[in-house]
């Protein structure tokens, strides 16, 4: 706990792990001058194995709404200055955070960290595998990333019932009719777009609540920056989920209501 907090205080105030191991010894100093903080050695090494549960609140007994999506954060490489003047060299690395956002509250259920190389397709079942199993699926909603094979595979062995995922424009039928078997949601998704338009599909299924995921993304970068200090995928991975364990605890506080004004 102590380990994880005093990273946490890292991550909310963008501190270096000396300033993080001092800012934590002088609030110990006020409330319990015996104890001392956890240095920056520590801090370090901890990081690598750090276990981090992002969700703070218990999921939902009601059936979810699953967005899904993911996001770039940058290791190192140029400024945005250099890059729009002179074009980026191969010297920029990034990593992608994954998440999965419920619709509902807004909470980030669901998070992993892979490689610039790992496609958005390839996270969607591990993503589903951090839900208990006692949790039940209504919707799962992601963009056209996810129209593959084995994100609709992941989503059937959940029996989700509504999978909001936009076929790609040139896509075409998996399972005819006439072939034996039961019809795939996919392929049901394609005949309604078709029957009336992308449009109208996307308000039917509530696609659009998609955005959800984007305005997790958006505060997370506008908070805690987009860029991760560590140099070890263990640590950068610490980093962000601690990223959103933090929103999520920030969230939990209260959330804007919005209204329509005529």
């Amino acid at each position: 706990i102590a380990i994880q907090t005093a990273l946490t205080l890292q991550q909310v105030f963008r501190l270096p792990l000396r300033q993080t191991e001092g800012f934590v010894a002088s609030i110990l100093g006020k409330i319990a001058p015996l104890l001392r903080s956890p240095d920056h050695s520590t801090l370090c090494l901890r990081g690598k194995t750090l276990s981090v549960a992002i969700r703070v609140r218990s999921v939902a007994s009601e059936p979810l709404h699953i967005v899904a999506d993911s996001s770039g954060v940058k290791v190192y490489g140029e400024g945005e200055w250099k890059v729009r003047q002179h074009g980026w060299s191969k010297r920029r690395t990034w990593k992608k955070l994954h998440i999965g956002v419920d619709a509902a509250t807004g909470d980030i259920l669901l998070g992993e960290v892979t490689g610039n190389d790992t496609a958005d397709c390839q996270t969607l079942a591990p993503l589903l595998d951090q839900l208990p199993e006692s949790a039940s699926l209504h919707q799962v909603s992601a963009d056209g990333a996810y129209d593959k094979r084995v994100c609709y595979e992941a989503l059937m062995r959940r029996a989700v019932p509504s999978i909001a995922i936009p076929p790609q424009h040139n896509a075409k039928i998996w399972r005819h009719g006439n072939q034996g078997g039961l019809r795939l949601p996919r392929d049901e998704n394609l005949r309604r777009i078709r029957t009336a338009s992308r449009k109208q599909w996307k308000e039917i299924v509530g696609y659009h609540r998609r955005s959800m995921a984007e305005n997790a993304f958006f505060r997370l970068k506008t908070i805690f920056s987009d860029k991760v200090r560590s140099r070890t995928f263990a640590r950068q991975r610490t980093e962000l989920l601690l990223r959103c364990r933090a929103l999520n605890l920030m969230t939990m506080l209260g959330m804007p209501d919005t209204f329509v004004v005529a």
